[in-house]
């Protein structure tokens, strides 16, 4: 099951535009990045310790942890803007998970150069 839902996250986030996810060797995990900005980090192995990190906001990430058991402050990251989510998780869905990483890439993009977004959009 883990195994299935990291090759869907995988897939999933390679999907969106000017997005890459690849294993970064000199860090050990699946690294999701947009134009050279991190988007998030995902295990490289299908463990019951198995996560995926996301940026979210502060206050929507507060939400998430009191909501979900299976929803920690971001490992290895600002943990006011980054969550850690464990794939074995039976309380959040394929889908929610997808929304997040959505939600993580639209963060990033927002923050980068206005200049970028809009020669990346005219190219798409």
């Amino acid at each position: 099951m883990i195994k299935e839902r990291m090759d869907i996250l995988i897939e999933y986030g390679n999907e969106l535009p000017h997005a890459k996810v690849y294993y970064r060797e000199d860090w050990d995990t699946y690294y999701f990045d947009l134009l050279g900005k991190q988007f998030g980090l995902m295990s490289k192995e299908a463990t019951p310790d198995a996560f995926i990190t996301l940026k979210g906001k502060p206050e929507v990430n507060e939400t998430l942890r009191e909501t979900y058991k299976d929803v920690v402050p971001g490992y290895y990251a600002n943990k006011k803007h980054w969550n850690s989510i464990k794939l074995e998780t039976t309380e959040i869905t394929d889908e929610e998970l997808k929304r997040m990483i959505l939600n993580s890439y639209e963060l990033v993009w927002a923050n980068l150069p206005a200049k970028i977004r809009k020669e990346m959009k005219l190219n798409q």
